[in-house]
């Protein structure tokens, strides 16, 4: 082998030994690149997942000092957070005092409060088949249908409330009332058997359960329009504006259908006291949130 060519053979040896070293030092500045990438991307999530995070926590673990908070339900709040992460703490220790942590009809008890502007009635609580409220008084012909019936305060401040809007030329007729236990059996048979049992527990109080049988409820139409459509009335705006002034408060609001467990409706309503239905108007609560916030906790307003 001439020199030329040793030495030609040795150039291309040290001309490859280089050029794998550039190739090692390229392939790890590489993977330095990456790794430094991806550990700026992990931190930018951790750091925008951060607030909310650390938010939810300490908004629960303040949860007991809320004033409706229930320490036998601990465990509950702490299940239904897992379900519901989105909700704030005061929404999930309400809506779990209520009871939607359960299935409608589930672990339901016979209501208190009984004879009084207090008592819930819904798909948790339930009358028993023999409760008859006390004092029922037929509402005057002038504001009602025939034979329509609630509690003598009730009536009172329904006729009063009737005869004010009579004189805005406004007519407020009552034309569903107390309704007993076995009336309420065969109504709400008759739903299942129109629209099936899940569609007509949407609307329909199974006996027992039905509001009506306190004598404090009141469906209402104006003598024009069918009862289903007196949201489309002026009687229905007039009641949005005056109803809580006499005590009474649009049980089923569009907006509150998983406190309340049943669709809108325009046309129901009930008699609470001017001071609990002012106090509703004003924070804009169901009265399952209500109940749950204040009268359960002895704080009625």
């Amino acid at each position: 082998m001439t020199v030329v060519r040793k030495k030609r053979l040795k150039l291309k040896k040290k001309n490859f030994t280089i050029f794998i070293i550039c190739l090692i030092i390229v392939i790890t500045s590489i993977i330095q690149i990456v790794k430094l990438l991806t550990n700026a991307l992990k931190k930018e999530n951790i750091n925008n997942e951060e607030p909310e995070i650390k938010e939810t926590t300490t908004a629960f673990e303040n949860a007991d000092k809320l004033n409706y908070y229930i320490k036998e339900n601990e465990q509950r709040y702490q299940n239904y957070r897992k379900l519901n992460k989105t909700l704030t703490t005061e929404q999930i220790v309400t809506e779990v005092n209520i009871g939607l942590d359960k299935d409608y009809y589930t672990d339901s008890t016979e209501t208190i409060n009984l004879n009084t502007p207090y008592i819930l009635v819904n798909k948790y609580h339930y009358l028993s088949e023999n409760y008859i409220p006390e004092n029922l008084s037929t509402i005057s012909n002038q504001y009602a249908l025939k034979d329509m019936q609630l509690v003598d305060y009730a009536k009172e401040a329904f006729e009063k409330m009737a005869k004010d809007a009579k004189k805005e030329n406004l007519s407020i007729i009552a034309m569903s009332t107390y309704r007993s236990y076995n009336y309420q059996v065969n109504l709400y048979n008759q739903y299942v058997k129109q629209d099936g049992k899940e569609k007509a527990d949407t609307y329909s109080g199974r006996a027992g359960y039905s509001e009506h049988q306190t004598g404090l409820a009141v469906d209402v139409y104006n003598g024009k329009e069918s009862y289903t459509n007196f949201e489309i009335t002026e009687e229905f705006k007039w009641m949005q504006e005056n109803a809580y002034k006499y005590g009474f408060i649009l049980r089923f609001p569009k907006d509150k259908t998983k406190q309340t467990g049943y669709e809108y409706e325009s046309w129901h309503y009930r008699y609470v006291g001017e001071e609990i239905a002012t106090y509703i108007q004003e924070n804009k609560l169901s009265y399952e949130e209500y109940y749950v916030q204040n009268i359960e906790t002895k704080k009625v307003h």
